[in-house]
């Protein structure tokens, strides 16, 4: 069944797709970009997009559905500059410092299936990016017992991979997160180039300092990043250009280089300001039972 979604979606998209690089900014703006361009993908105004982007300041970005207040050190945050912000999608926090941010926007006219199927297909194009730049990467095979080894007492999200994340030899090296508003997917995730255990764990709140210690010491067994896997980290703009060709052999598609349109970019700036820049901004979608 899978095999037959996958290839009517070949068959079916258009050929041609947007690549956009923006470059470094917070993380209101980023998730801000991340809405714009589904909103006016879902308008039918922009072809399907692969984005790539980064991070300034380094930010900790929380799943739509985590509680701040109990999952979060706000004063650690504040003492070492990093940023917050409420991803549109659901999973845990990521620590986004030194990484690769993806973001693919597709009509679900295009892509259908379920939100595991979907993942699949798209992993494999990070998997063929990754295999570019020497990276042994697979996709880590959904399995219910391994999906009962997640730890509750950890907020963060690469404490164990998901179903089709992309893990080498079982730790996961790229966390993504998907949601659908509009008749349209919004796939993002991270690349990590390197970790650091120290910071990830001094913004994250927890019980006791005995959990932390504990809970950061697992982490090391179920995560992993560039630094760690290759002797030579590869450049920002390296990771991405291969990260691009493995998506555009994975998927069969050709990727344009472009900019966001002006209207994109008057969105973001309306959601960055009135929706993003507010930590608390899920809860009036909850109150509203609008999806996220």
């Amino acid at each position: 069944m899978f095999v037959e979604k996958i290839e009517a979606a070949l068959n079916s998209w258009p050929r041609r797709w947007r690549l956009l690089d923006t470059g470094a900014s917070d993380g209101a703006t980023n998730m801000a970009i991340d809405e714009a361009i589904l909103i006016h993908h879902s308008r039918g105004e922009v072809p399907p997009t692969l984005r790539f982007y980064r991070w300034e300041p380094p930010t900790l970005s929380l799943g739509f559905f985590q509680n701040a207040r109990r999952e979060v050190d706000f004063e650690a945050c504040h003492r070492l500059g990093i940023g917050l912000v409420r991803r549109p999608t659901g999973g845990r926090a990521v620590l986004h410092d030194r990484e690769v941010t993806y973001s693919v926007t597709i009509s679900q006219k295009f892509l259908p299936g379920s939100v595991l199927e979907t993942y699949r297909l798209l992993s494999q194009g990070l998997v063929l990016g990754l295999r570019l730049l020497g990276v042994e990467a697979s996709l880590f095979n959904p399995d219910k017992t391994q999906r009962g080894l997640r730890s509750k007492l950890s907020a963060a999200c690469f404490d164990t991979p998901s179903g089709y994340e992309v893990a080498v030899e079982g730790k996961k090296l790229v966390g993504s997160a998907q949601v659908r508003q509009r008749g349209t997917i919004l796939q993002h995730g991270s690349l990590l180039l390197s970790i650091d255990e120290d910071k990830l764990f001094a913004v994250l709140a927890f019980p006791s300092e005995s959990v932390r210690r504990r809970v950061k010491e697992a982490f090391a067994a179920k995560a992993t990043a560039l630094d760690r896997i290759l002797s030579r980290v590869p450049a920002y703009d390296q990771v991405c250009r291969a990260l691009a060709r493995g998506f555009a052999t994975a998927l069969e598609i050709e990727l344009i280089p472009a900019e966001l349109t002006a209207d994109e970019r008057l969105t973001a700036r309306k959601l960055a300001q009135d929706k993003y820049s507010c930590l608390n901004w899920h809860e009036q979608c909850k109150l509203n039972d609008i999806s996220p």
